[in-house]
This record gives structure tokens, sequence and C-alpha cells, in this order.
């Protein structure tokens, strides 16, 4: 008798836990109560989080957190939620909010698809970010990607009719891929020129590790898509 096993998640990360500075340890410990969502399996109620009524961004996969940082303090009338499974990274965020007074903030560190999957409400989300998520380069690997139609359609249904998902890579094929991806799914419409890109908008600030690229004469793939 053949037994049916179940399906398999495959995740899209790998956790590489480096070592916690002594600052990043110290802000995990006295400011998570405060900026940090717990896990658990209840529903976030993103206005009773942040305390007001306000267009809610959600980033998956900030790394340290340095341009989420700058995006909450360029845009006020914003509230943001990043998510990063690394907790160096979720450390160096909390000391950023503290250190520069955001109110506009709030940081999860747990598997997004997950957290959207079970806890985010339908049509919450006014935009998504998904910034240089890992590419995951070999072929054999790729059905690793974050990006794939199954996520595309939970997105879909997180995004609020008129938000918008806005996603950008540094490797072309993983560019390509989004952008078919996403022009698969009738809930989504691009908002590129006839390529299907967008150019850098003010809001996303320019990385480090992106003007290095620059020099190096890498290219950077911004889509963003509006949804229906």
């Amino acid at each position: 008798m053949s037994v049916t096993k179940p399906l398999r998640t495959v995740r899209s990360f790998v956790r590489r836990e480096g070592r916690l500075t002594p600052g990043q340890q110290k802000a995990i410990d006295t400011l998570w109560s405060d900026f940090a969502i717990d896990e658990g399996d209840s529903i976030i109620d993103l206005n009773e989080l942040f305390g007001r009524d306000a267009p809610k961004v959600l980033e998956i996969g900030f790394g340290n957190g340095a341009s989420l940082a700058q995006m909450a303090s360029a845009q006020p009338d914003q509230d943001f939620v990043g998510i990063e499974v690394h907790r160096p990274g979720v450390g160096q965020l909390l000391k950023a909010i503290d250190e520069q007074g955001l109110t506009n903030l709030r940081v999860a560190c747990t598997d997004a698809v997950v957290l959207l999957q079970d806890r985010i409400t339908d049509n919450a989300l006014d935009r998504l970010q998904l910034y240089f998520p890992d590419p995951w380069h070999k072929k054999r690997h790729h059905k690793r990607r974050i990006i794939q139609p199954s996520f595309v359609e939970l997105l879909s249904q997180k995004i609020k009719s008129g938000g918008h998902l806005h996603m950008a890579t540094d490797w072309q094929h993983y560019a390509e891929q989004m952008l078919e991806d996403l022009s698969n799914n009738s809930d989504f419409i691009n908002c590129g020129d006839d390529s299907g890109y967008i150019e850098r908008p003010d809001y996303r600030p320019l990385t480090k590790f992106e003007q290095r690229g620059h020099r190096l004469g890498h290219g950077v793939w911004d889509l963003l898509f509006k949804r229906s």
C-alpha cells in the first residue's frame, strides 16, 4: 500500500545567525516589547499596533534595516513593518528606531510567508516591498525563490485594491521571472514602461551595496505592480 507524503514547504531563506554585537543584543533586550511583533498565531490588527489609521507598508528581508529606517523617517505619515529572519539585522534596526526616535516602524523576526498567510488580514497593506531577495542562482534552487505564482496569489489577497507591490533585484534572470509571474496574475497591473520595469523611485534609498554594484557596472531592476 502506497503512502502519500505530505507536501514539503520550501523556504526561501537559510538562517545564517551571525554574532550579535553588544549594542544589537541590548536593543533586542530593551526595545523588543515596544517595537517588535512577538511570535504567535493571533491576527495582527495593524491599526491597533500603531495606534492610528494610516497607510501600511510591509517590507520582507530588510537586511541591516538602514534603508527601511530611512524610509520610515522620510515618510512619517505611513506605518512600516519590517520582517527579517536574521537577529543581528533585527537588533540593528531596533537600535536605529531608538536612536532616530521612530514611532512608525515595527519589526518581526520570523518567516514572512507564514506571518502574511496566518496573521495579516486580507486587504491590509498599501504597499509590500521586496528588495534584493536571495536570487538562488542555481537552477535547481529556483524553487526556493520567494517570488513564485503561489506567493503572488497570496500577495494579491493581502495588498488592498489600488495598493502596490514593489520589487528590486540585481539578478536579471530573477527580474525576468518576477516580471513573468506578476504579469501572469490578473490581479496585478504593471506600472512599468515598455520594458516592464521602472526607474528607482525616490522613496527607495540607494544602498551602499547598490552603489558599489553601479560602480562595477551591475544592473538593478525595479518592478512596480498595482493591485487592481
